[in-house]
């Protein structure tokens, strides 16, 4: 029996013009009735899809209408069922971050990539680092530090030269941002089960911002971190083109 498929499509020229090829050939049906949804886009509208889809248990098959196109398959119109058929799943827990403002308020929001703790102005940030109620570093003087998922890091984790993680390891990967005190220190590997909390040290003269996959909050003065479990993205891809392989590939370049 035909699957029930919705397609999604950013607004990017090349992404409505697949909407539309598409939409030709599969009579699509809305997000809620899907059996799959097919996002069009790069690595930004498919982290807008799995946010806004977060709820529904529908995994998501996107084809690469963007740039990079780490997170989809590869663009072709004809034989969408058959490939859909033979996909392969990868599932992702996101991140919980909740960040304090300096004036009491509290913010919460949900990362597949990373959350990352910014200087706000032309001073450098200190933060103090504490791992499931252990203080870990009393203080790292720095450009910003983040907590990457698997998924997310060979993002902005990568380029801050954190390692990549292998998807399905139970690991979060804590990367600095241009760490001036300790200077020659490179980051952690953590459960995925641990709790990191972010202490922000002279928030008034140091200030600094927060954000989860683009989603900022500004004057922070604490951000806790922590794996979500109870919320499972399932992502689709082509034989031999999954996550596992990109990111042992992304190391071989």
């Amino acid at each position: 029996m035909p699957q029930k498929l919705a397609l999604l499509a950013s607004s990017a020229p090349n992404a409505q013009a697949a909407l539309a090829v598409l939409s030709r050939q599969i009579n699509p049906v809305p997000v809620h009735e899907a059996e799959i949804i097919i996002a069009l886009g790069g690595d930004g509208f498919m982290l807008q899809t799995l946010h806004a889809t977060q709820h529904l248990d529908t995994p998501v098959y996107g084809m690469n209408r963007g740039t990079v196109g780490f997170l989809m398959n590869a663009w072709q119109a004809e034989g969408l069922r058959e490939r859909l058929a033979a996909a392969e799943m990868a599932v992702l827990n996101p991140l919980r971050m909740r960040a304090m403002r300096s004036d009491g308020t509290v913010s919460e929001a949900l990362a597949i990539n990373e959350v990352s703790l910014l200087r706000q102005g032309a001073q450098a940030a200190k933060l103090r680092i504490i791992i499931d109620g252990r203080q870990r570093m009393d203080e790292l003087v720095c450009d910003g530090a983040m907590i990457s998922t698997p998924a997310g890091s060979t993002a902005y984790n990568y380029s801050a030269h954190g390692p990549i993680l292998p998807i399905g390891s139970d690991v979060l990967a804590l990367t600095p941002v241009a760490a001036f005190r300790p200077r020659r220190w490179r980051g952690a590997i953590l459960p995925k089960a641990s709790r990191v909390r972010f202490d922000v040290m002279d928030p008034d003269l140091r200030p600094v911002m927060a954000d989860a996959d683009s989603r900022s909050v500004r004057n922070v003065v604490r951000v806790d971190v922590e794996s979500v479990r109870d919320i499972a993205h399932k992502l689709l891809f082509d034989p031999g083109h999954g996550l596992d392989e990109r990111l042992i590939r992304e190391q071989f370049v």
